[in-house]
């Protein structure tokens, strides 16, 4: 188009040359002047709307590319606004795992400290009870004994306290007592080791209290039911010495 904007302005300048020239021989030479000039005004009109199109086609190409281009861009960001939420729902999830995870592990933390002071508590309330047998405080063992036994009944110490009660009614002379506290370790305990010396204590209250034949029947039990235990080879000792 611009060539043509070319060709046409040098044709327009030759054109008036001549046409000046003759402007002084003759009018109709200056008529054919005017004449050219409105052609060129009117092919320069066409050439302004020519060109005023094709920068509309241009424009209207550049604007079509354009709202491609917005198009795939609202794509993607759809695409990223997706990926964001799944991620941002990811995060709270995990977020909301590792806070329950925190809140039982806290739980069961707490739950095994608990536990750890009362087992300390209940190995306090018997070893102070075994400390007054030691001492040879025998009633005071009894009545600490007891109350272990009153506050941690299902104890795994609660066998050896009930025995140790049994050995305390018996260094007191309290031989019925005594009886009655190692009956309880046997028939509440039977499977506890210390089930055979609560009835060889048994038969040793019986002896003291005067009842031989129970001592020998309670003796014969011993040697039945707990063959392999070291409170049998006692059993057999005393019963040859019988």
């Amino acid at each position: 188009m611009a060539k043509y904007h070319r060709i046409l302005s040098a044709a327009l300048l030759v054109a008036y040359s001549a046409a000046a020239h003759a402007l002084f021989s003759d009018d109709e030479a200056r008529k054919a002047v005017n004449e050219l000039r409105a052609r060129v005004d009117e092919q320069q009109r066409r050439l302004d709307q020519a060109a005023s199109s094709e920068s509309l086609l241009r424009l209207a190409d550049a604007i079509d590319e354009l709202r491609r281009e917005i198009t795939e861009l609202r794509g993607q960001v759809e695409v990223l606004h997706s990926r964001i939420d799944l991620l941002d729902k990811r995060q709270k999830d995990l977020y909301v795992d590792l806070d329950n995870r925190l809140r039982k592990f806290e739980q069961a933390q707490a739950e095994r400290d608990q536990a750890a002071q009362a087992a300390a508590a209940e190995q306090q309330a018997y070893e102070a009870g075994l400390a007054h047998f030691k001492a040879n405080n025998y009633g005071a063992a009894i009545q600490a004994l007891q109350s272990f036994l009153s506050t941690y009944p299902q104890s795994q110490l609660a066998p050896a306290a009930q025995y140790w009660i049994g050995n305390a009614y018996y260094a007191l002379r309290d031989y019925k007592a005594a009886i009655a506290a190692q009956d309880k370790v046997v028939q509440t305990w039977p499977d506890h080791p210390k089930a055979p010396d609560a009835l060889l204590n048994k038969a040793s209250s019986q002896a003291e209290s005067g009842d031989l034949p129970g001592s020998r029947k309670t003796l014969q039990t011993l040697i039945s039911k707990y063959p392999n235990s070291p409170a049998a080879e006692q059993a057999k000792q005393r019963l040859a010495k019988r």
